[in-house]
Order: structure tokens, then C-alpha cells, then sequence
């Protein structure tokens, strides 16, 4: 499997394209743009966009997918039924989408959107905008905000082992490390600094 990452400069969001090692049906996720650097990658590897994965629907996640669609044919799959006047896969919590030779788990995580998800393939995490490193997805409200932790907490956090995490934006990271320091989770500094070979300063 090939996993290809793509910095998108519209929203400063990260675009993932994953493939068999062979060429053969593709899988993108959030397409924020889709330019010459995608394009050549998906071609040089003789790949066909079977399906777009939409963490949710916020402009610079999807902002490539009006080019991605006059190109090829994918099939959207999404909370929303309708994406950027695009009719979607309705996807839902625990559901699991089989696509070319991938199996992939929708985990439901609102929040910072009500149609929030995450996707899970093998020990990787495609997180959008719910988790990245260090941090975890805005909130319009305090209720949100929990609600969202909350399925963190019971959905994510809580799987078994070690993954790699893929947010929209911001670096990867892995599960272990945000288990134990994203600041957004309820870490402080305080609750840090007392854990074994942990020092604050520089």
C-alpha cells in the first residue's frame, strides 16, 4: 500500500491519496486541492479514484473536489448527503466501507462539525479536523467541545495499540503520543511535569 500526503496551501489542510502498491481503484481523502503534484502522482501510479472519503464538510477539506470530479468519477462518501452540490454515500457510525482492496471503519466523532469522522485503516487514523497533534478540533460551543472529547475519549483514545495519526492539518503523529499529551485532551503542563523523565524548559 501506498499512502501519498498532500499539503493543500487553500486552508492549509492536509489531502491524502492511498493505493495499492500495483496501481489499480484509489481512495482520497479531503481533497482541498487538486492540483499537478495529485494528478501526476495518481497517473504515474496507474491508479483510478474509486472513492473520496469527507472527514466533514468545510471548505478547505473539499475545495479540490470539483477539479477531482471533471477528471474522474469517484463515488463520495460522507455524514452530509450532499457535498459541495455533490450527492454522497451517506456514511454513518460503525459502518465499513470496502473499496477496491480496502477496508475501511467510520468512526463518528462530532463536534467541530456535527458530520465529523474519522476513518480507520489498519493501524492508521485519518483524523480531520477532531484530532491533530496536540491539539483537538474547535468547538462553537462548551457542549460541543464535550461531546466531542467525549467520543475521543470512548471512541478513539480507547482503541487497542498504537496507530498513526493523519489530522487535516498539522504534522502526523501516533496515538500513544496524544494519549499522553494532547493538551486538548485535559493535559497541562502541571500533569506533565510530574510523569517520569518528563522536564518543561528549555
Amino acid at each position: 500500500m501506498k499512502l501519498f500526503f498532500h499539503y493543500c496551501t487553500y486552508g492549509f489542510s492536509n489531502c491524502y491519496i492511498l493505493g495499492p502498491d500495483t496501481g489499480n481503484e484509489a481512495v482520497i481523502i479531503d481533497p482541498g486541492a487538486m492540483n499537478e503534484p495529485m494528478l501526476e502522482f495518481i497517473e504515474n501510479n496507474n491508479y483510478i479514484p474509486r472513492a473520496v472519503l469527507v472527514t466533514h464538510n468545510h471548505p478547505n477539506h473539499i475545495h479540490g473536489l470539483r477539479t477531482l470530479k471533471r477528471i474522474y468519477d469517484p463515488e463520495i462518501y460522507a455524514v452530509n448527503h450532499m457535498i459541495q452540490k455533490n450527492r454522497a454515500n451517506i456514511i454513518r457510525d460503525g459502518d465499513t466501507l470496502e473499496i477496491g482492496s480496502f477496508s475501511i471503519a467510520v468512526i463518528s466523532v462530532p463536534g467541530h462539525s456535527s458530520d465529523s469522522a474519522v476513518f480507520r485503516l489498519n493501524h492508521f487514523l485519518f483524523t480531520g479536523d477532531a484530532l491533530s497533534a496536540g491539539l483537538v478540533g474547535s468547538t462553537a460551543s462548551a457542549y460541543g467541545k464535550t461531546i466531542q472529547i467525549t467520543a475521543l475519549r470512548n471512541k478513539i483514545l480507547s482503541l487497542p495499540g498504537d496507530y498513526q495519526v493523519f489530522p487535516g492539518h498539522g504534522p502526523p503523529s501516533t496515538m500513544e503520543v496524544e494519549r499522553q499529551y494532547n493538551a486538548g485532551l485535559g493535559f497541562s503542563d502541571l500533569q506533565r511535569s510530574h510523569r517520569p523523565g518528563f522536564k518543561i524548559g528549555f
